[in-house]
């Protein structure tokens, strides 16, 4: 029996020391039940403060929507005739429809409007509306657009085909006859001979007689007929411009040069550090070798 008491017997110490214990059990049981321990509530603000926070609020959506649209990625301008497989999937295109635009600069066909791009890709029209904006043509394509009146059949007519198929040219040099010679060819009148001079200027002067092909309203039939009483006699006099040395600029006012076409020129010209040779700009991918020939006559590596 003492045995068993001595379990159960305890000093004034240990009374007090389990009586302390009891006390904070129950004060933790009590604050667990009577205190809200949840989230302070959403505070309450005056109108005024309100309409600072909605202020606020749409300053950081803005920011939001600026910086969205900035990482979205650039489309910058370009012509259809000279755009890459690359480009041209990166724009949406598939396969097949960029196969068709390669075949059609193959055939030494460009493409003149956005019209005549579907017609050859035959891209849907919600893919044409997205891309068409960003369709750079050179500015005698843009002018070209506006159709003409019909001219009435009379005898003024039948004597201005006379008189086109009897004048005599002044010179057989493509690169030195006037408009007026031009009009000696049966076929050209006074538009397309103005047309012709117009682009001969902007290019520097013929270099061969497919760049006749650029020329718009200037049928197949017209140009052998032209090639019956004209040849490219005369060199282009063309001030050629350093490649290695050139600016942005420079480089992307020259003839059948765009932007994108620019841009690869520089990135490669960084990469190797100096262009030895022209031929190495046919190395660029997407450059359009079929006219290198043209684009070289602007040029030269030094």
């Amino acid at each position: 029996m003492k045995i068993k008491q001595s379990h159960f017997w305890y000093n004034k110490r240990q009374r007090n020391g389990i009586l302390f214990l009891l006390i904070l059990v129950f004060s933790a049981m009590s604050i667990y039940f009577f205190v809200d321990f949840r989230t302070a509530k959403t505070p309450v603000f005056s109108s005024e403060e309100n309409k600072q926070l909605a202020f606020f609020q749409s300053q950081i959506d803005s920011l939001k929507n600026i910086e969205l649209e900035r990482r979205k990625p650039k489309i910058y301008p370009f012509n259809p005739s000279f755009l890459s497989d690359f480009r041209a999937s990166k724009l949406g295109l598939s396969v097949q429809e960029i196969d068709r635009l390669l075949e059609h600069r193959k055939a030494g066909k460009y493409i003149n409007s956005a019209k005549q791009f579907q017609q050859v890709t035959k891209i849907n029209d919600s893919l044409l509306n997205v891309i068409k904006p960003y369709f750079k043509f050179p500015d005698w394509v843009l002018k070209r657009n506006v159709k003409k009146a019909p001219t009435k059949f009379n005898k003024q007519t039948v004597v201005n085909q006379t008189e086109n198929t009897t004048r005599t040219p002044l010179t057989n040099d493509l690169n030195k006859a006037t408009a007026t010679d031009l009009k000696a060819v049966n076929g050209i009148g006074v538009k397309l001979s103005e047309r012709i001079i117009k682009y001969r200027n902007m290019i520097g002067g013929f270099i061969d007689k497919e760049q006749l092909g650029d020329v718009y309203g200037l049928k197949t039939e017209v140009i052998e007929n032209l090639f019956q009483k004209f040849q490219i006699l005369s060199k282009p006099h063309i001030v050629k411009i350093n490649i290695n040395t050139a600016s942005f600029k420079e480089v992307l006012h020259l003839p059948y040069i765009d932007y994108e076409l620019t841009k690869k020129i520089f990135n490669y010209r960084d990469e190797v550090a100096e262009i030895q040779k022209l031929e190495e700009l046919k190395n660029i991918e997407g450059f359009p070798v079929e006219i290198f020939n043209r684009i070289a006559l602007y040029l030269k590596a030094e």
